[in-house]
């Protein structure tokens, strides 16, 4: 019983934090896009980046 309510916080706390997010194509967003290392970024990041900051 213990593990699952171990799981279940994890879990909640998990959504919790990714709700706090900015949305993508966000003045937000590509602010904290342009602080991040390129070299972290995933291919569907910076095809957003280039979409909504760049292109706009």
């Amino acid at each position: 019983m213990k593990r699952f309510s171990t799981t279940l916080l994890m879990l909640t706390l998990a959504t919790l934090l990714g709700g706090c997010a900015a949305e993508v194509g966000s003045d937000e967003w590509c602010a904290d896009m342009k602080e991040k290392p390129k070299g972290d970024w995933t291919m569907n990041e910076a095809k957003d980046f280039a979409r909504h900051c760049i292109l706009k």
